[in-house]
Formats: structure tokens, sequence, C-alpha cells
């Protein structure tokens, strides 16, 4: 029985980044003799172990055939005799098919070191288009990677434009794409995972009220990069810088501006109304993927009211109440954070702009402080009950947020 490191932490060495993650793969052993040493079955559609002192995982050498069609359509061999080489042919990329053993010496035959100092994202064999799941993968990666300059190989990109063809893509089950896409959102440079989809086809069929902003003109006094899926691109990059690591917040940026695709033709370069059209594709979208609940609801909340958020300085103190009562903000503080994160990432996400300042988000939360702070307990004093003390409290809030805008200037609108 032999062991080696492999994947993203042979992967991550080799690119001096941090190793979060170790997964190693066992060869010539069967599932009896790692339980014999302790170890603890995890994988339910092959053998997969726990260490028992460390934790990581374990997997078995495995091949795996093509037996229909989607994620789930495979049969899987996992025994003594699969070798390492045959168990790294299965993956993804070449620069995922990296393995190491004890003594550091790395086992490469698809030229995965190669690729990872090319800085490209190479598939290791044809059999990679027998998984749809890749082609979210490569997005995915591109996305991570994107910023050390790594780019798709042509023959892959190639692959992956004829899984779509095929109709391959049209088998992935909704949690698979929404997990894969979670992922992207994490990453520095979630705009290559919308390039990768799109170039290969696929954003039109997993996406296609993102696919549809594509094209579509913008006032350029407003939005220099003018095509409106440039402008979601340089968004989704500006929430990854303001919000690393924060997918809600991606999600919020991914789907903010949807409503634009909709836009009568006789209308354009102008939205007028797109916060309101985008509730509905937004909705679709949301359903069709089982998007979780919470990023459901906050993405619509974005996408209805960014503008109101824009001109913050120009509402009225009691509309100022009402966007933040919509948020439940007062109640719930770090909701108002994402929306303003996702409303600065849209600020930012314009050529020219990318540096810009938005005293909007000071000013809000400064508004959602003011506002907390009223208490009930000064009403009850009184003597009022009821009713009448929310129509008290909300009238001191009011006033509350209107002593605070005499205390600002007005700022640039944004449309």
């Amino acid at each position: 029985m032999q062991t080696y490191l492999v994947g993203g932490a042979v992967r991550d060495k080799l690119l001096g980044r941090p190793v979060v993650d170790h997964d190693h793969v066992v060869v010539g052993a069967r599932p009896e003799d790692l339980l014999a040493l302790g170890y603890k079955p995890v994988g339910k559609d092959f053998p997969v172990f726990l260490h028992p002192k460390t934790g990581e995982e374990y997997a078995l050498a495995r091949t795996e055939r093509k037996t229909g069609h989607g994620y789930h359509g495979f049969v899987f061999q996992a025994d003594a005799t699969v070798t390492l080489e045959q168990d790294l042919a299965r993956r993804d990329l070449t620069i995922n098919a990296i393995a190491e053993d004890a003594h550091g010496t790395l086992t490469d035959p698809y030229d995965g070191v190669r690729d990872v100092e090319a800085r490209v994202l190479r598939h290791v064999s044809p059999a990679f288009i027998e998984d749809p799941v890749r082609v979210l993968r490569v997005a995915r990666f591109a996305a991570r990677f994107a910023p050390l300059g790594f780019t798709v190989a042509g023959e892959t990109m190639a692959l992956m434009q004829q899984m779509v063809r095929d109709g391959e893509v049209d088998h992935l089950v909704p949690e698979r794409v929404w997990a894969e896409t979670r992922k992207a959102l994490t990453e520095a440079q979630p705009s290559a995972f919308l390039r990768v989809l799109r170039e290969c086809g696929a954003l039109a069929v997993l996406f296609p009220e993102v696919d549809a902003l594509y094209g579509v003109p913008q006032r350029a006094e407003f939005h220099p990069e003018i095509d409106t899926g440039v402008h979601l691109e340089m968004v989704l990059d500006a929430a990854a810088r303001i919000a690393p690591g924060n997918d809600l917040v991606g999600f919020c940026a991914l789907v903010h501006d949807l409503g634009k695709a909709l836009t009568p033709a006789d209308e354009l370069p102008r939205h007028v109304g797109h916060e309101h059209r985008g509730v509905a594709p937004l909705r679709a979208l949301t359903a069709r993927l089982k998007v979780p609940t919470e990023h459901a609801a906050l993405a619509e909340q974005v996408c209805r009211e960014h503008l109101n958020a824009h001109r913050a300085f120009e509402l009225k103190p009691a509309t100022v109440l009402k966007l933040l009562s919509s948020l439940d903000a007062l109640r719930r503080p770090a909701r108002l954070d994402v929306f303003l994160a996702a409303c600065e990432a849209d600020k930012r996400g314009r050529l020219g702009h990318e540096q810009d300042e938005y005293p909007q988000a000071a000013y809000l939360r400064e508004a959602r402080a003011v506002s907390a702070a009223v208490d009930a307990g000064a009403f009850i004093e009184q003597g009022l009950s009821g009713p009448a003390i929310g129509n008290a409290m909300e009238a001191a809030r009011i006033d509350a947020i209107a002593a605070l805008k005499a205390t600002r200037s007005l700022s640039t609108p944004i449309i």
C-alpha cells in the first residue's frame, strides 16, 4: 500500500499558494485494509476514508467509466489493482493530475508541472467530455487563477464547446450548478467564470438571464464601458475586492442588473425602471438553481434598491428609513453590510471608476445607527401604548435621519 498527496495540494505547492486541503490517494489497498488501520469511511459513491488522527481524506485509487448522461452517469472501479497513473487519468485538468509521494517525488504523467509553469488550464484526456461538471470547474479555476495569468487551452475550450453542443450541460442538476457558481463567486476574479462559460456557450444554457446582458448598451456618460455584460464582469471583480470570499455579496452583484436585458429597444441606452424589471428574471434564476433563501432575498433587495442606495443623499429621511426597514437592517445590520458592499461594487464596476469613493455607505450605516438608537422606553414613560408607540418611534427615527442628513452634502447621482 502506497499513499500520495494529490490534486490541489500539489498544484498549490507548485504555485507557492497556501495549501488548505490535503487530499491523498491510496494505491494497492482494499477498503478492509484501511478499516483495519482505523480509517473511517465517508464515501458513498466510491471508497473515501478519513485518517484516524489528521482527519484528512484518503481515497482508494479508482477508474471510472461513462454509462449515462450527467454527473451521476458513471461506474467506478476501486480496488488494489488500480494504478496511480490510472487514477490520475480520470482527473479533469493536468494541473490537478500530479501526485507527490512521502519523499517529495512527483508523479506527473500528463505534464501538469509544465502547464502550471505555462499557466494553462488543459484537460487530461478526451474522457474530459464525459462529465459536464468539468465545464463549470474549468470556469471556476479560471476565476481563481486568472490573476496569475492562467488561460484555458484552445483544445480544452473546443471540448467544452462540443459538450455544450451535444447537450451534456443540459443534464447538470441545479445543486451542482449552484455549488460551483457559489465557489466561483468567492474567487479573486469571478468575471473569468462568466467569460469562460460564455465562450463555450454554457452561459446561455445555465444562466440565460445573465447571458442576455451582453451586447446591451448603456449611457456612456455613466458607463464608459457601455456593454452591460462588461459592466457586470467589472462589478463582480469589484465585489471580490470589496468583500473577498463572500459569495453572498458576489451573488447579489451577479444578478443586480438583470432587468437591463429587458429594456425595450426604443428606450436604449437608457434603462429607466430596470431595477423593477429585474425581479422576474432574478426569481426565475434563483428558483431554477435552488438558490438559498437568504441569497435570493438579499439579491432581490439589491436588484430593487441599488439605485436608492446610490441616491441616498437625495432621499427623504422617511424613504431612507423605509429602505433600512425593507432590509430589516435595524435588527440585522449584517444584511445592510452585504447590501452596501454589492452597491459599492456596482459603483466601482465602471471603466475609470474602479477606485471611486462611496460615501453613501457610511451615510446609510449612520442612518441605521441613529434609527436603531431610538428606544421605546422613552415613549412608554410618556404614557403611550400600543400602536402609538410604534408611530412615535417611526417619527423619532425619521427626525434622527433628518438631523443626520443636515450634516451631509449631496452626492452626484448614479443612474
